[in-house]
């Protein structure tokens, strides 16, 4: 799974935190998802433990995006076989497919073959009718995959305010909530258009939490936000967008543009969600790994959030704490855990949140036999090529350089030249972040 494993994996600690983060990626994945969780019995479909019956429709649509959308129609594929009508999803990581159209799309900013894709998954879903059934593949990063810009906008403009959220360090529940209002798909509008068809969601969560209105923006899920909230979310980080994003939103502010359906809707009667995956899938998966290596795993939260560089230390913190007296857990340990850091950045440099939790980590950790990796499950982190970062004590030699990469929001450079980038490539799934810190034996080392 990761480039330059053999070069990586030099200790006893380096080889168990890279095999911590390939497991809980690969629990992840869609194949291994779906074949746990759904099959077809005859023709009884069920998906999670809910049946529906493939007879009484007459068309089955597969239709979505996000990170895992290919990997997951092509599961579905070899499930349902012919049973599949038609289809469409829009992902980073295409494979090929029979039925369904898989189209590929940029992430995290959307480009014009994602925006033409999702053109042709709401084409698809206005022709359905209640004597159809739609899969709806909703999975992490469907919120760059899946652009409509809506009214006059351009995708120009879903790009720059895209960028400028990312930057501004905003959260992704608040960045949804400015993009469930600028799109024909999000905020649960597919469900909207695909009305009265029956939905049935296969979610693979990013969000922390799962909240379904939040992963890829909720196309399917009611959207209790509204055009204040987003104008809100603008004015909190002082954001200035361009005179077409400003517009709509102040129009649909004043009632002049209809909201996006909310829990009272009758949209969503025939609708019915299932999370297949999420952080924890992943989490669980790497706590199992440390303990049968002997290790004591420690899940902290799936929860996590917050300054990437501050988090960091707070781990460090704890693992100091297992050293100094056995609490949470007494050394060998492996500390877990998830949810989504963010950056606030301010430099004009590469990297982001998992490399700056490894530099900052990096930076803070005085502890031998011990080692920290920690990746963006989806294999992109930031704007670079790397999923993450594996750092030990001897990682930084210049801490000078390191600081001010921090500093400047350029830590990619730094720790490319470290050689402790993680290397993944698309990895066909996202549920967000994932953090492994390995401490070892520290008697082993005095």
């Amino acid at each position: 799974m990761f480039e330059n494993r053999e070069a990586l994996a030099e200790s006893p600690e380096h080889r168990l935190a890279l095999e911590c983060l390939s497991a809980g990626i690969t629990s992840a994945h869609p194949k291994s998802v779906i074949e746990r969780t759904v099959t077809l019995d005859g023709e009884i479909l069920i998906i999670d433990g809910t049946e529906y019956n493939i007879k009484h429709y007459d068309r089955v649509f597969v239709l979505g995006g996000g990170n895992a959308a290919g990997q997951v129609a092509a599961t579905l594929e070899d499930t349902l076989g012919t049973r599949i009508d038609d289809g469409v999803v829009v992902t980073d990581d295409p494979v090929p497919l029979s039925t369904v159209d898989c189209i590929e799309g940029s992430h995290p900013i959307p480009n014009e073959n994602a925006v033409d894709g999702t053109r042709q998954i709401l084409e698809l879903a206005a022709t359905a009718s209640e004597d159809d059934l739609i899969l709806a593949v909703v999975t992490g990063g469907g919120s760059a995959l899946l652009p409509a810009p809506t009214g006059s906008l351009e995708l120009s403009d879903l790009q720059e305010i895209t960028e400028k959220l990312l930057r501004a360090g905003a959260t992704i529940l608040e960045i949804n909530t400015v993009r469930k209002h600028l799109s024909e798909i999000k905020g649960g509008n597919l469900a909207d258009v695909a009305s009265p068809a029956d939905v049935a969601g296969l979610i693979f969560s990013d969000v922390t939490g799962n909240d379904l209105s939040a992963v890829a923006s909720g196309p399917i899920s009611p959207d209790n936000t509204t055009y204040d909230d987003a104008l809100n979310v603008l004015d909190r980080y002082d954001i200035e967008s361009t005179a077409a994003v400003r517009d709509h939103l102040l129009r649909g502010s004043n009632d002049e543009t209809q909201e996006t359906p909310d829990e009272n809707s009758n949209t969503f009667v025939g609708v019915s969600q299932h999370v297949l995956a999420d952080n924890f899938t992943a989490l669980s998966a790497a706590s199992d790994v440390a303990q049968k290596a002997g290790y004591e795993p420690v899940i902290l939260s799936s929860h996590i959030r917050g300054e990437a560089s501050e988090v960091a230390k707070a781990h460090v913190g704890i693992a100091e704490e297992i050293v100094a007296t056995g609490n949470p857990a007494n050394p060998p340990a492996v500390l877990i855990s998830g949810g989504e850091t963010t950056v606030t950045v301010e430099g004009d440099g590469n990297g982001g949140p998992n490399q700056e939790f490894a530099l900052s980590a990096a930076l803070e950790l005085d502890l031998p036999a011990t080692v920290v990796g920690c990746v963006d499950t989806d294999g992109i982190d930031g704007n670079v090529d790397a999923a993450g970062a594996l750092i030990d004590l001897d990682t930084i030699d210049d801490r000078v350089s390191a600081q001010r990469a921090l500093h400047t929001n350029d830590v990619y450079s730094t720790l490319d030249t470290t050689q402790t980038l993680l290397r993944t490539g698309p990895t066909g799934t996202n549920v967000n972040d994932l953090r492994i810190i390995v401490v070892g034996n520290q008697q082993e080392n005095l």
